[in-house]
């Protein structure tokens, strides 16, 4: 006899199973203070959640969080996908499939035109559309190996007041990567406060302007570096001579940068521990909205472009479309007709179409990996035209 298969919002009445799945399937335990936190947090956060119930019993949950991403220094709506999981019994059953279905669904009919989720397997989410657009560099530094204390203009204030002060330097500095996310008020106060404890010292130029933080906390005798932020050269090296000045009391300092981090380049002895971590992966949701939003490189003419996209998990992105970009640079997708020539048209699929606007991977490397088919002159003419950014997100989720 075949199970009857629901989905439903969640509301603070699922709110304890719920954290019982979560506690289970993620390996955690929460004492009652800390689940009186994560109740007011369920309730305040903004976000759907979603139950799947088999024959009437919970059976697996997924919830998206409403954020919003910089993407060419832009905010874009964006769907956070996160706790997604599902009781072994109930385990391959085509739930999560459900799940993230009619979240997309609901996420194109939000407005929400980009999403985010961190992975418990790559190729899992890669049949839904979702693909890598972001990895980070994680360092461990052996103390007698930081970068040199120098003498510096400004000076360095611990602090203990309010995010905001943060928040406008966080702000300046993720903006010019993309995929990093726009942080609320909500989420300095629910996820950073949490995932990043510690110590937080600010840097002061010496016109008294802050231009860079340091959250990090020590811990048998390792210093970790939650969070180094900084708006220009000066602000930086200031911050790596404080972490430095701690060299008496630990072996090592751990810390993940962007991808473009060149700290190994500018130190005396850049023998340190060295690890590239592929980390969230993405996935366009609304590809029309998308590129409406999505400023391209100006060039000195127009550039019209046949695209095929492919997207089992989102049909209203499958098809035909002729990438219409002005010389300013604002574009737009329009369908084409079934008559179009498809010898001219470049063929990928939402996860390359994504990793290629968010600057990850460039459209002749997608090409090289098979994951781009077309005229090569064509794949060219779109590179030129997609702007070079560095993806980072210094978040979890």
């Amino acid at each position: 006899m075949a199970k009857a298969i629901e989905i439903k919002h969640m509301s603070m009445e699922q709110f304890y199973e719920s954290m019982a799945l979560s506690q289970f399937a993620f390996q955690y335990e929460k004492s009652a203070a800390e689940l009186e936190q994560s109740r007011e947090q369920f309730e305040t956060e903004p976000a759907v959640r979603y139950a799947a119930y088999v024959d009437h019993k919970f059976a697996a949950q997924a919830t998206v969080l409403e954020l919003q991403t910089y993407i060419g220094g832009k905010a874009f709506a964006m769907g956070g996908l996160a706790g997604v999981a599902t009781w072994p019994e109930y385990r391959r059953q085509g739930l999560v499939a459900k799940l993230l279905v009619q979240s997309l669904q609901e996420m194109k009919a939000k407005g929400q035109v980009i999403s985010f989720l961190h992975p418990f397997a790559f190729d899992f989410y890669r049949k839904f559309g979702w693909e890598i657009y972001t990895e980070h560099k994680a360092y461990i530094i052996k103390s007698e190996l930081l970068p040199k204390r120098i003498p510096y203009e400004g000076h360095i204030e611990r602090f203990s007041g309010k995010y905001s002060l943060l928040s406008a330097i966080y702000q300046t500095y993720a903006s010019k990567y993309n995929g990093s996310l726009v942080r609320t008020e909500l989420w300095w106060k629910y996820r950073i406060s949490k995932r990043k404890p510690g110590q937080i010292a600010l840097y002061y130029d010496k016109s008294g302007e802050t231009c860079g933080y340091l959250i990090y906390e020590v811990k048998n005798k390792r210093l970790t570096v939650h969070e180094l932020i900084y708006l220009n050269e000066e602000s930086r090296t200031a911050l790596w001579s404080f972490i430095a000045q701690h060299d008496s009391m630990i072996d090592d300092v751990t810390i993940t940068v962007p991808s473009d981090d060149l700290l190994p380049y500018q130190l005396p002895n850049p023998r340190i521990g060295q690890e590239t971590i592929p980390y969230f992966m993405a996935r366009i949701v609304d590809a029309e909205a998308f590129v409406d939003g999505y400023d391209f490189n100006s060039s000195n003419s127009d550039d019209h472009i046949p695209i095929q996209l492919s997207d089992e998990h989102a049909p209203w992105n499958n098809g035909s479309y002729l990438l219409q970009i002005d010389a300013s640079g604002k574009a737009s997708l329009r369908r084409l007709d079934e008559n179009h020539r498809k010898e001219d048209v470049i063929k990928l699929d939402i996860g390359s179409f994504t990793t290629m606007l968010l600057g990850y991977l460039r459209p002749v490397q997608l090409a090289h990996l098979t994951r781009i088919d077309g005229d090569k002159a064509m794949i060219k003419r779109l590179q030129d035209r997609i702007p070079e950014r560095i993806t980072y997100l210094p978040d979890f989720f």
